[in-house]
């Protein structure tokens, strides 16, 4: 109920645009007096493209019903008696509205409480005297500009009018003129004295009329230049205000669209856009109808002059701009997947952001999905491509647009789409299949105004990386995190810098990382300097000395690191999902240090108590972390495979060894709320098997990754055998013995 409070307090275009989302689909009244009902329900967990969600919308809709009628039913005496019949009348309206399609119900209640926010954020910026951000200052700057247009649109229409009542008055007085002359052509069959009388009269009023028309002449050229020369200012601002919005704002909002692809946040906005476009719509639209009509009024009246060459050109730069509007209010709404699986269902939203005010929907487009190359998407944008060409063929790929009345929107929804096949070109050098990029392509045709207008539009999706098998998704998930970071607007498709700073990167990983966590934890400056020396073979700890670097995408992922099979990306997105899959709530919690060495590790423990012990990433296998503890050894690193048998925190219980969490916290105080619970009692006499982690006092448990590999060991047990006077070789060869390091413990204690 917060946030309708809140709605309440608006003031001006902010109340006006508030009060606007309601009308029948959904009364305002509903929203007052069910406000608290209303914003604590889950209208965001309906997925609204996909139909198996209905159930849920119905659920929402009976319920709605439901509550509406317990308020009608708790009115009561005279005053309540008119507000009882009120709600129950919507109770019926909303259940005959909605019960066929209760998703649209969630769909127009899901607009209203994000456009309240919105409105609600935007006047909290300015309000209390405080400075408003950016944000707020262009969009102040975008409406003033509309009311700016709106009156110079009302002042043409105000002097256009002017100009037709001028020029009405003219054709009276013109036809009066013609009637005086045909009254004086008349006069010869009257006597000669009564002809002279009047003779002199009509020619006397003919003089007079032709004096005046010839100056209304003059003054009607004048009124349609000066008309002519103010649309043409009007114009020039529409074109400002559209270049702002679609080259600026439009744009903005595209690219926040794409990097949401790499987990950034993509704002809504998009409701925001779509009024915009609208009014620009409007206004143009408006401005169009003046000048048709000056030409009608030209093409009624001829006169002397320039007038026919200016309307030609005013109707051709009105048409440019509103072509352009139109072709660019074509939008990706929900992008299909970046990363698309042959024969797997997938999912798209294409909208029109100027579909209702056009009047679009009266005459229901059709749009096509097709998937193109890298170069087919080159030849289009250059126009040297009149017919869209395929790469493959897509299952599902006609929809036709509808139009929510609730909402004001005009989109299609593909729901079911499915990449059957792909056609794939050379590759170039070392470039891989799941370096290849393609893009899902819509087009349409729409018609406005009566078939006035014919525009046909086409809308490219972002790069998508086509793979047949899940063993592919590692490396074409690089391919998209890098464009999506990468891609500079209005690029040829699909040009990525082939290097970029490393602190560019750390933004791309650090961006990712926190999306998966669902946390606002994400790469500390010591994880990236980690990350630095991975990447660049480097052993300097400090931050500075990486700001400068380069990073290719070959050494992001398509060398392999040193020593390895694997490349730097593939190691950090198995640590990411590793993470997302099994140790979220770990990291969140802080209990993961992650990116940590080997040698930093056994630094970092050595001031520390016997027992104490880390989590840190594997360096030596993909998506494993160990547990290095004081003392003695890293266990061999756990993967997904382990995790699904038995949790983290489960397996840190098991071990005894371990007491603190580094720097000193208790292992119970950080991990005792993920343990699983004890076994239940016997039931029915049988008693359930348990599983529990156990580390053998063993040489084949020491971590090849870890402080001791075996050539380390060897060392040690040498050392051992050197100290102790007693040989270790047979023992250790024959694997039948305690752990050598155990020698040397002893050895230490016993001379301690």
């Amino acid at each position: 109920m917060a946030m309708w409070i809140q709605a309440q307090q608006l003031q001006g275009e902010a109340l006006h645009q508030m009060q606007a989302l309601y009308g029948q689909h959904f009364p305002i009244e509903v929203r007052h007096y069910l406000a608290q009902w209303i914003e604590s329900q889950l209208w965001d967990s309906v997925e609204l493209d996909n139909p198996a969600e209905e159930t849920k919308a119905k659920r929402l809709l009976d319920n709605l019903v439901t509550e509406l009628q317990r308020k009608a039913q708790l009115q009561g005496g005279e005053d309540g008696f008119l507000l009882k019949i009120k709600l129950g009348h919507y109770a019926s309206q909303l259940k005959s509205t909605y019960d066929r399609c209760p998703l649209e119900l969630v769909r127009c209640i899901k607009h209203i409480l994000h456009s309240e926010q919105r409105l609600v954020q935007e006047a909290s910026c300015g309000s209390g005297g405080q400075a408003m951000d950016t944000l707020s200052q262009r969009h102040q700057q975008i409406n003033q500009a509309f009311e700016e247009l709106r009156l110079a649109t009302q002042e043409t229409e105000n002097e256009l009018r002017k100009l037709q009542h001028s020029q009405e008055y003219f054709i009276i007085q013109y036809q009066e003129n013609l009637r005086i002359q045909a009254q004086l052509s008349s006069l010869s069959s009257l006597p000669p004295a009564e002809r002279t009388q009047r003779e002199t009269t009509l020619q006397s009023k003919r003089a007079t009329v032709e004096a005046w028309l010839t100056r209304e002449a003059s003054t009607l050229q004048k009124y349609r230049l000066n008309l002519s020369e103010q649309h043409q200012k009007t114009l020039g601002l529409l074109r400002k205000q559209q270049t702002l919005i679609l080259d600026e704002e439009l744009i903005q909002w595209k690219r926040r669209q794409q990097l949401a692809g790499n987990g950034g946040p993509h704002e809504g906005g998009l409701d925001v856009l779509q009024s915009w476009c609208e009014k620009l719509a409007d206004l143009i639209w408006q401005n169009r109808q003046q000048i048709r009509r000056c030409e009608h009024l030209t093409q009624q009246l001829p006169l002397p002059g320039p007038m026919e060459e200016l309307l030609s050109k005013l109707n051709s730069d009105i048409t440019d701009i509103i072509s352009a509007l139109v072709t660019s209010t074509f939008i990706i709404e929900k992008q299909p997947p970046q990363v698309l699986k042959t024969q797997t269902k997938f999912a798209a939203t294409v909208r029109l952001l100027v579909g209702g005010k056009l009047n679009v929907h009266m005459n229901p487009p059709q749009v096509k999905a097709v998937i193109v190359s890298e170069q087919q998407a080159k030849a289009l944008l250059k126009n040297e491509s009149t017919h869209s060409e395929s790469s493959g063929e897509i299952l599902n790929n006609n929809c036709v647009m509808e139009y929510h009345q609730a909402t004001g929107t005009l989109s299609a929804h593909f729901r079911n789409m499915s990449l059957k096949r792909i056609k794939r070109s050379d590759r170039r050098g070392a470039e891989s299949v799941t370096e290849e990029k393609f893009t899902v392509l819509f087009e349409s045709q729409f018609s406005v105004g009566g078939n006035e207008l014919v525009f046909h539009v086409k809308t490219l999706s972002l790069p998508v990386v086509v793979i047949v098998h899940g063993s592919q998704d590692n490396n074409a998930t690089a391919t998209v995190l890098w464009d999506n970071a990468f891609a500079e607007p209005g690029r040829v498709p699909f040009i990525v810098p082939d290097k970029v700073l490393w602190p560019q990167l750390c933004e791309a990983l650090d961006m990712k990382y926190k999306a998966e966590m669902h946390s606002g934890r994400g790469l500390s400056e010591d994880n990236l300097v980690f990350l630095a020396q991975k990447a660049f073979t480097s052993s300097s700890n400090n931050p500075e000395d990486y700001h400068n670097m380069t990073i290719s995408w070959a050494q992001f992922n398509r060398e392999s690191l040193p020593g390895r099979n694997f490349t730097f990306w593939q190691w950090f997105d198995g640590v990411v999902e590793l993470m997302k899959k099994h140790l979220k709530p770990h990291w969140n919690d802080g209990a993961i240090l992650g990116f940590v060495n080997k040698q930093q590790a056994q630094d970092m423990l050595l001031s520390k108590p016997n027992g104490t012990f880390l989590l840190r990433f594997s360096d030596s296998e993909i998506g494993g972390i160990t547990i290095a503890w004081r003392l003695v050894w890293n266990l061999l690193p756990y993967t997904t495979k382990d995790f699904s048998i038995r949790s983290l925190a489960d397996r840190i219980s098991d071990l005894n060894h371990l007491l603190f969490l580094y720097p000193d916290r208790p292992k119970d105080e950080v991990f005792a709320k993920y343990y699983t619970p004890p076994l239940s009692k016997a039931v029915d006499g049988y008693v359930k098997p348990q599983i529990k982690q156990v580390v053998p006092e063993s040489d084949s448990m020491l971590d090849p990754d870890g402080d001791f590999d075996l050539e380390d060991t060897m060392d040690v047990a040498r050392h051992v055998e050197e100290l102790l006077r007693r040989p270790l070789a047979n023992q250790w060869s024959s694997q039948q013995t305690t752990c050598p390091l155990h020698y040397l413990i002893f050895f230490c204690h016993q001379h301690s």
